[in-house]
């Protein structure tokens, strides 16, 4: 058995990754020298009330099922630093001050783990392998949801837990104006939804001046409804991996084998 892919064939890079939502969770494994997955995904729904030890029981279960052995990537759905846990939008607030890199370790049999923001594997993982890859310079991708997830690199390496859904613009926070969920609860079409959109975007670009945005979250399967309406002089990209990425950048963070450095609060990402 190879201990570092969990797997009997060492000729082959992988990993396993799994991706907790506020109503999934999800679990695969992952051919790290494609971004392919490499069986299908295991999800269950995520517990109610979705407290840290109920939900480190699915990911053991979904690890488990898989029969993997080796390190295992995990996906949570908010600030993430050092393993520890600053936020909880979608999740049980017991969530706060849980150090889930203990958590899951301890869940998952004492084996090697790493915790990080899922937009933040999302973004390595389009990186990688999606539709920033060979992209050099600043590459922001924005996840279009129940809010607006965000994850910022520059020449590969990871600006971990950016959180700009939360950016105000006007008197509103941009997930509040823009998400595929405000672009539901007011009934807008894709043109009109798409002006808000661009003024998220020409906001950022303003501050952050991006080489490109990837554009993630289920309402990039219909890109060709509202990408080419966008007035932003960045070129936007659709997402490639899509509703796989979080597992995908997850399975890399934990594979990857790089160091920290000082001072750096985010999970182990290695340069591309």
């Amino acid at each position: 058995m190879d201990e570092a892919t969990g797997t009997n064939d060492s000729t082959v890079h992988r990993g396993f990754g799994v991706d907790i939502g506020g109503s999934g969770i999800k679990g695969a494994l992952v051919d790290l020298s494609s971004g392919e997955l490499l069986n299908d995904r295991i999800k269950y729904d995520t517990p109610q009330p979705s407290t840290p030890e109920a939900v480190a029981k699915v990911v053991a279960k979904i690890v488990e099922e898989a029969g993997w052995e080796g390190p295992v990537g995990i996906t949570y759905p908010g600030v993430v630093r050092e393993g520890k846990i600053f936020t909880a939008a979608n999740v049980d607030r017991s969530w706060i001050g849980t150090d889930a890199g203990e958590l899951f370790k301890k869940a998952l049999g004492g084996r090697e783990v790493a915790v990080l923001n899922d937009a933040d594997a999302a973004a390595v993982a389009e990186d990688r392998f999606g539709a920033a890859k060979g992209c050099r310079g600043t590459v922001l991708l924005l996840t279009f949801g129940t809010g607006i997830g965000s994850g910022l690199l520059f020449d590969g390496t990871l600006v971990p837990n950016t959180e700009l859904g939360h950016l105000k613009i006007g008197k509103e926070e941009a997930e509040e104006l823009a998400s595929s969920h405000a672009k539901d609860r007011d009934g807008l079409s894709y043109p009109e939804w798409a002006q808000r959109v661009s003024t998220v975007l020409e906001t950022l670009e303003a501050v952050l001046w991006p080489d490109v945005f990837v554009v993630g979250g289920g309402i990039s399967r219909k890109a060709d409804k509202w990408v080419p309406l966008l007035t932003c002089r960045t070129p936007v990209v659709p997402a490639v991996l899509r509703n796989t990425a979080g597992i995908v950048g997850a399975a890399h963070a934990v594979t990857a084998g790089a160091q920290p450095q000082p001072g750096y609060n985010g999970p182990v990402i290695a340069e591309s």
